[in-house]
């Protein structure tokens, strides 16, 4: 029973208009599957290369773990405020915030933020040319860096691929998030 209550679509009251369960089950699973992502990069804050075969000098120690972690906290934020394109909080700005709590939120002011950032996220993490035929591919981390052995390719691979998906993510919940709402200001 109490599976089902977490696993529940936001109730009638919590949104304008229904949310596509889709589009529920996207906005939710999104910090889960940059999770993996988060925790690859760790080690990197205190210098385990993580079987990467690094050449020349790594950053200050000292600065590598503000970095890091840093990197990855604002990973896993702008991933838990992506639950606001399916949730109430993200069409009435919750009361605590001061200045302006209680205010609705345009479907605009979410919608353009969330699909550029998507963009610039797919733009970031999939393969983009880059002069001739070499392609980044996720960071560079697993086409362009050598690993000591194939078990530390492939946990590269596995941990940081799904960030591919981030984007694209992003922008299909950006766009039901605007139909939603436009139709509900529409229909109201």
């Amino acid at each position: 029973m109490t599976l089902r209550i977490l696993h529940r679509p936001p109730t009638a009251g919590d949104t304008e208009r229904p949310v596509p369960r889709w589009a529920t089950r996207l906005a939710c699973a999104l910090p889960l599957l940059l999770l993996p992502s988060c925790l690859w990069r760790l080690p990197f804050a205190l210098h385990f290369e993580m079987g990467q075969v690094q050449e020349g000098s790594s950053p200050a120690y000292w600065l590598s773990i503000p970095y890091v972690l840093g990197l990855s906290v604002l990973t896993e934020v702008i991933a838990i405020l992506t639950i606001g394109l399916v949730r109430g909080w993200g069409e009435v700005v919750p009361a605590w915030i001061p200045v302006i709590g209680g205010r609705r939120v345009r479907p605009m002011a979410a919608a353009v933020p969330a699909v550029v950032g998507g963009l610039i996220l797919t733009l970031l993490f999939t393969a983009v040319p880059i002069g001739g035929d070499r392609h980044l591919a996720l960071y560079g981390i697993v086409d362009s860096i050598s690993y000591t052995n194939g078990a530390w390719k492939a946990l590269a691979a596995v941990c940081v691929t799904p960030v591919a998906a981030w984007g694209p993510i992003t922008i299909a919940l950006a766009i039901a998030y605007y139909r939603r709402r436009t139709r509900a200001l529409a229909a109201g």
